[in-house]
């Protein structure tokens, strides 16, 4: 599924909002805030919305449905009885809404705990006895054509398989270990090297023991962590239900939820610097960021089991073993300055308490990144990677955004005296409007950037005031279908002022709305914190006039990837707002590069490129496969499946030892950062690596070398 988090504006805030005031009692319990939220949220979406949709029986019947897929996708626990009974409010959660009527909401959280005891003892009954994985069963695959089980006999015999697929996976896995293995061995005797592999092979009923083993823990596990969710977590599933049938942007985040969205678009979070892992019931320290708390203590290492956390020093220590990471990384997080005592098992068994103080840790993967290319023609050429458009709106001044880091490594590459730049938007869901505005000011002129409607028809055109571009040589932009929202609108710009070349996907994921967070205790005569909604409030469009909504952005140069066999994109949502067109904004264009020799140099090359058809070729297999609707569980008929896909897909192992041949070259700060900072000197080479099997940049290479420099 993908993140809905696109296109975000927290700056645009309309002044009708302050008239709304809801009034409640303070709430004495979970239930009635929960209630007070139901109404809030309803209100919220009727009065606020950017096309409001009229809260009816035809509503109701759109939430019932997408709740119900939200919350048990697969049809694995709710029997048909139960669904049977549900389907008696189907009509009824317009009306819910409306009032604050918690009691489906209720009915079908209660419902599926009480599957879930059920089905914890039901796998461990199956898995208490012998298996046969010699029976002629199929397990369905695809939702669409399964039916929920009749009674408890269909449940069992539906979990029964389930359980088989994963016992069968885990052999197979285990096949596949024991074949690499193998390679590794023959490699040694072949490079006449001291042998220190032992390869011993398992016998097929000792892979399926080891495997039936494996399978029983991770199935306790599931189930021990599905029960240790509070019921009132899944609320936040039931109010979405309501909010993404206005469009699938609309969504109301629990307090929880926004903190961890702020965190993650700000690019930064107040705690010690460590990430937790969860693994059988324990907890552990991760990967630790360098410069943050935990790291410079030298008393916290990656691989500690985190026994107790003690928020505050005068506290008490909160045991958190068999916790959910989420709650015990609520206990770590906590206000800059203040300390927090971990008590952990070292690797040596020893316990060890750790007091460290929180600061701000940057999370340095959602921030701007760039290196230096040398071409087989001799130029260099800049490369930008920009995974969000984030921006720090509460702290304007002194936080990071995606402006100021993509002008700083335009700089940085400015001295490495480049040739070009090559803007990497791909999988960049989108942020800050008006970062898009700034950036844009970095490569042209003043002028418009793009039109945002209201739900009143009025129009606003926002535009680069700054006449002061700091880079105006040969711009190429590469996106794909997970370029959304704030990259379509850059794109569009680009596109419409002949300012670069977009290079990538057919076309871009198709988002054109804006959506800014509403918080609904602002309505309320309370102080307490009820969440917020993410609401659609404006629709976007280019400054020719054109929305981006459902169609995207059209590469110029285009290359099919991954995604374009697959349903990426705002056209496949069943609730996303229709596209629709409005007058131009006034404008000037560049002159036009020489599309038509680029893109005839462009195809030429392609045609003969052995390594893109192949990669193309793979996509459309992967799809293919991703659209099987059953699977044999007979273990020769599954191993047999499997072995086949294995030997079609050893035709697409060149694309794993890929080079493009590109030469990179980083700038001489980041040189000297590699030099002191092991975990950067990690992270760069990774990326490097990586840079070095993109086939995509290879061409955008190619195409940036044929423009006129």
């Amino acid at each position: 599924m993908i993140k809905k988090f696109f296109g975000v504006n927290k700056l645009l805030l309309m002044s009708s909002l302050g008239t709304l005031i809801f009034c409640f009692n303070s709430p004495q319990n979970d239930d009635e805030k929960m209630q007070t939220t139901m109404v809030s949220v309803g209100n919220t979406l009727s009065y606020l919305s950017y096309s409001p949709k009229p809260i009816n029986d035809a509503y109701s019947q759109d939430v019932y449905k997408k709740y119900l897929e939200n919350i048990d996708p697969m049809k694995r626990y709710f029997l048909q009885s139960d669904i049977n009974e549900f389907s008696k409010s189907e009509k009824k959660l317009d009306d819910y809404l409306k009032a604050g009527d918690i009691s489906f909401y209720k009915l079908t959280t209660d419902r599926l705990y009480q599957r879930v005891d059920q089905i914890d003892k039901i796998t461990q009954d199956i898995l208490s006895k012998p298996i046969n994985l010699n029976e002629d069963e199929e397990l369905i695959l695809e939702p669409k054509i399964k039916k929920n089980p009749a009674n408890d006999k269909e449940l069992y015999s539906e979990w029964k398989k389930y359980i088989k697929y994963n016992i069968l996976q885990e052999m197979q896995s285990l096949t596949d270990k024991e074949e690499a293995q193998k390679k590794k061995k023959d490699s040694v005797i072949a490079h006449k090297l001291p042998d220190t592999i032992k390869y011993v092979p398992l016998t097929m009923e000792q892979k399926k023991a080891k495997a039936i083993s494996e399978v029983k823990d991770l199935t306790q596990d599931v189930f021990r962590r599905f029960k240790k969710r509070k019921k009132k977590d899944w609320f936040s599933i039931y109010m979405n239900a309501y909010t993404e049938v206005f469009d699938p942007h609309t969504n109301y985040f629990s307090p929880k939820d926004k903190e961890d969205f702020d965190s993650g678009f700000s690019g930064k979070i107040i705690g010690i610097g460590a990430q937790i892992a969860e693994k059988r019931g324990k907890l552990f320290i991760g990967p630790l960021v360098v410069g943050a708390p935990a790291w410079k203590s030298k008393l916290v290492n990656e691989g500690d089991e985190v026994l107790k956390v003690k928020s505050l020093p005068k506290e008490e220590a909160v045991n958190v073993v068999g916790m959910l990471v989420d709650e015990a990384v609520r206990l770590i997080r906590g206000a800059k300055g203040t300390e927090v005592t971990l008590t952990l098992k070292k690797k040596d068994g020893s316990i060890r308490e750790v007091k460290l103080i929180r600061e701000e840790v940057e999370i340095e993967d959602t921030f701007a990144k760039s290196i230096a290319i040398t071409a087989s023609n001799g130029k260099k050429y800049g490369f930008i990677y920009l995974p969000s458009f984030n921006a720090d709106f509460e702290d304007p001044k002194g936080g990071r955004n995606a402006s100021d880091d993509v002008k700083n490594e335009i700089l940085k590459l400015k001295s490495q005296n480049i040739d070009g730049i090559i803007l990497d938007l791909r999988n960049n869901g989108g942020g800050s409007l008006t970062e898009v505005v700034d950036i844009m000011g970095l490569f042209m002129n003043n002028g418009p950037v793009v039109q945002v409607k209201n739900g009143d028809g009025k129009i606003e055109v926002l535009k680069n005031k700054t006449n002061n571009p700091i880079w105006t040589g040969p711009l190429v932009l590469m996106q794909n279908e997970l370029s959304a929202s704030a990259s379509e609108i850059l794109a569009g710009a680009i596109k419409d002022y002949n300012r670069g070349i977009i290079i990538g996907a057919p076309h871009s994921f198709g988002k054109g709305t804006v959506q800014t967070f509403v918080p609904l205790n602002r309505f309320l005569s309370t102080e307490d914190d009820y969440g917020s909604i993410k609401l659609t409030i404006q629709k976007f469009y280019r400054i020719s006039g054109k929305s981006t909504q459902l169609l995207g952005v059209k590469s110029d140069i285009v290359m099919d990837d991954y995604f374009t066999y697959d349903e990426i994109g705002e056209k496949y949502d069943d609730y996303a707002l229709p596209w629709d067109q409005i007058k131009a904004a006034g404008y000037k264009t560049l002159e036009e590069p020489d599309y038509a020799n680029i893109i005839l140099k462009h195809q030429e090359r392609i045609k003969t490129n052995k390594n893109y058809q192949l990669l193309v070729e793979s996509a459309k297999w992967r799809q293919n496969l991703a659209k099987e609707e059953k699977i044999s569980l007979k273990q020769d008929q599954f191993f047999d499946t499997m072995k086949k896909r294995k030997e079609y897909i050893k035709k697409f192992d060149v694309l794993t030892k890929f080079n493009n041949g590109l030469n990179f070259i980083q700038h001489p700060s980041e040189v000297e950062r590699v030099k002191k900072d092991e975990v950067f000197a990690t992270k760069s080479k990774n990326w490097i690596k990586n840079l070095k099997r993109d086939l995509y940049l290879q061409e955008a290479v190619e195409v940036i070398s044929d423009m006129k420099h």
